[in-house]
């Protein structure tokens, strides 16, 4: 096509650059039609990959606002800082109203005019500004706070907050790829859901050729599926992924304009435009669905009540879209407006363009929701025609600019990746593998639950009480920590032994393992909880702890001398509660000159709820003997006296006035001593075993004196106590005469 030699306008906008115009050579009539599971995608990539890939990593702008407005909740950001700076403001408007005046100093209160004068604002503006500014930070706050809730639980481990970030961005990137791929693969029946059908034979002998013809101006050897919309008022053809949607009312048009409108289209499709939109669409598909609503209601029920309604409802989706992800993704759009617009200008149907921007904004309308609020930003239709005339101009002798060609205008998709490109994808994909599996090893070796019970039964049969705590969930804050580990340290701590883990059930965060083991000479089981940490180790694991923690010793220890390996415990009115892990403690208890206590094996298995603590004192052998002997003593100290009623002692005479009075131990009682304590002893006489007491000497009645003899039997009660090594009697005061 010629054009004449006219010189472009100055201020030319940097959006299209300067192009000369170069036909496309006409495709090689032996190149092979594409095949494959794309059927009528695109020519000139070597792969259906490289074509998904190109169309994906081309707007990084729209895919980032898509990102950040849906995986960082942008809308209820929005939300919450409304309703927050609504509420700081109420608080802000009254608060400082009623007393902003308060907070001014005295001296400036005091000072003339000036005094009066910021009274007078605070009075007036006061109330404003505190409402001012509560809402601004009402705003800040509440925005703030959805944007940082979901990061409060790793924000003190930073390698749990990348590994959330980079979660959040394969997610993000996997959903967009799958919906891209849907929209790809399902996109002949979600256009024929959508209203589109096969054309005619008139309509496709009507609309092939011209489609056949600019295809081959523009060098492309295929061409898309065609299909056509019922609409014959409004001319429109909108580009997909493998189809052209052509409505009924082109039909209608002269030759040169559907011709611009279908190089326009091809263009499109060639570079691959609906792959990006689907992309960012995709990353975005929780925003995409909440925004369909309301587009939807707005398109259905075209009314200023409606829309109003439906702002109250969705304004932060609204806004979202509009202020958010727009402004990021319709830069790409208007560059793909422009460059589609170059396909008339290669394949001289610039005029029949020309007339079709002059008489509507665009020529296409939006394919969804989100097509109409992000898709839909073309450039206005002033800039194309300007761009359009320029590039028509390029090819002039006056023209300026470099060559556009088939070549420029479409880039050249190379391969996959160059050579160095997949070794250093290899290398990563190497070093990831290896770190991942290292990871890996290092979570199944010290990590698991069943790396908890080892570690735990490890850490006791270390004696290494500090580390056994340390698997526990409850580590015995409160407890005195130095005496338990002399406790494990003693030489009668038995740690349970031959452990093995029968079973484990895991349930999420939580996990119940089988675990047999030996203590004593006793082979026994056990059920344990366990819980995973919420903190991590290093940034990256997450490790386990029992449930609960050490066992509490339900006997209190009232006396004192009681010792557990050696150890000697608190009475129960000093210190923390006693406490103790699983294992045997070898206890034993206080002695003395009366008693002794046996020692006794106190067992305590894993996740037991109480241990118990019994220890008896005996009477010691000798004893008896100690007590007896003091007895005897006593009593021949008694069988001394010449009285009838020696003081302190078990027997007397009841015969009137005696005199020459002699007592005589004929029989020692049998005692019976039984342990009231540690230390002290209950000394009776019983019935059977009493002793014989005889007493002689003479009586006087009515100034006659007359010999007597008597025998009575003796009984002895009282308390004997250890005195060190000795033992010390006290005659009960019943036993003992006046």
């Amino acid at each position: 096509m010629t054009e004449p030699p006219t010189v472009p306008p100055e201020n030319t906008p940097p959006t299209v650059p300067q192009l000369d115009v170069r036909a496309a050579q006409p495709p090689s009539a032996d190149t092979p039609p594409p095949t494959g599971g794309f059927a009528d995608r695109p020519p000139g990539y070597p792969s259906a990959l490289v074509w998904l890939r190109a169309g994906i990593l081309r707007d990084w702008r729209g895919v980032l606002g898509a990102f950040l407005a849906t995986w960082f909740y942008l809308p209820v950001a929005l939300l919450m800082a409304f309703w927050g700076g609504l509420t700081f403001a109420i608080a802000g408007l009254f608060a400082l109203g009623s007393g902003a005046d308060d907070q001014v100093p005295q001296a400036l209160r005091d000072a003339p005019l000036i005094g009066s004068l910021i009274e007078a604002f605070l009075t007036r503006s006061g109330g404003v500004l505190g409402g001012v500014a509560g809402f601004v930070i009402g705003f800040l706050v509440g925005f703030l706070v959805v944007l940082a809730l979901p990061w409060l639980g790793v924000a003190d481990e930073p390698f749990a907050l990348l590994t959330g970030l980079i979660g959040t961005v394969i997610a993000a990137a996997l959903i967009g790829v799958l919906y891209t791929l849907y929209r790809v693969l399902l996109e002949p029946r979600l256009l024929v859901v959508s209203g589109a059908r096969q054309p005619s034979r008139r309509e496709y002998a009507r609309l092939r050729p011209v489609l056949d013809e600019c295809a081959r101006r523009l060098g492309l050897p295929s061409v898309p599926r065609l299909l056509m919309e019922d609409d014959p008022v409004l001319s429109n053809a909108r580009t997909y992924a493998r189809h052209v949607v052509v409505t009924t009312a082109v039909l209608t048009e002269p030759d040169d304009e559907v011709a611009a409108l279908l190089s326009h289209e091809l263009v499109h499709w060639r570079t691959g435009d609906e792959i990006t939109s689907a992309f960012v669409r995709g990353v975005g598909l929780p925003l995409t669905l909440a925004h369909a609503l309301p587009t939807w209601l707005m398109r259905t029920f075209p009314h200023p009540a409606t829309n109003f309604v439906v702002f109250v409802f969705f304004w932060p989706v609204l806004l979202t879209m509009r202020y958010v992800v727009l402004p990021l993704h319709a830069r790409d759009v208007r560059a793909a407006e422009y460059r589609a617009d170059l396909g008339a200008v290669l394949t001289g149907q610039v005029d029949g363009l020309r007339r079709i921007l002059e008489r509507r904004l665009s020529f296409e309308t939006g394919r969804s929701g989100w097509d109409e609020a992000v898709c839909a930003t073309h450039p206005p239709h002033e800039l194309r025609l300007d761009a359009l005339e320029r590039a028509s101009l390029a090819g002039a002798p006056a023209g300026a600019g470099q060559p556009v060609t088939v070549d420029r205008l479409f880039n050249h998709s190379g391969p996959v990746g160059t050579r160095r490109t997949w070794l250093l994808v290899g290398a990563l994909a190497l070093v990831a593998c290896f770190g991942t599996s290292g990871l890996g090893v290092v979570q199944w070796a010290f990590f698991r639950p069943q790396a908890a019970i080892d570690g735990y039964f490890s850490a006791l049969a270390d004696r290494d009480s500090e580390a056994a705590l340390g698997y526990l969930t409850d580590q015995g804050n409160g407890t005195d920590r130095d005496l338990l580990g002399k406790l494990l340290r003693g030489k009668g701590y038995q740690p349970p032994t031959d452990v093995e883990i029968s079973s484990l059930e895991r349930d999420g965060e939580t996990a119940t393992a089988t675990v047999a083991y030996r203590l004593g000479d006793a082979r026994q089981t056990a059920t344990l909880a366990l819980r995973r940490q919420d903190e991590t180790t290093a940034g990256l694991f997450h490790g386990w702890r029992l449930s609960g923690g050490p066992t509490p010793l339900n006997a209190a220890i009232a006396d004192p001398g009681v010792r557990l390996n050696g150890v000697e415990l608190p009475v129960a009115t000093e210190g923390p509660p006693l406490v103790l892990l699983p294992g045997g403690y070898t206890a034993t208890g206080p002695s003395s000159a009366l008693s002794e206590t046996p020692s006794a094996t106190v067992l305590v298995g894993p996740g037991e709820t109480a241990a118990t603590l019994q220890l008896a004192p005996v009477l010691k052998p000798t004893a008896i003997e100690a007590v007896e002997a003091r007895v005897r003593a006593w009593l021949d100290e008694c069988a001394k006296q010449t009285v009838a009623a020696p003081p302190g002692c078990p027997f007397r005479y009841y015969g009137g006035s005696t005199q020459k009075v002699t007592w005589k131990i004929l029989e020692y009682p049998k005692l019976a001593v039984e342990l009231t304590g540690p230390a002290s002893a209950q000394v009776s006489t019983p019935y059977e075993t009493q002793g014989r007491v005889q007493v002689s000497g003479t009586t006087t009645y009515f100034g006659t004196s007359s010999p007597f003899k008597d025998e009575d039997g003796l009984t002895v009660a009282g308390v004997a106590t250890a005195d060190g090594d000795s033992v010390t009697f006290r005659p009960a005061a019943d036993s003992a005469g006046d």
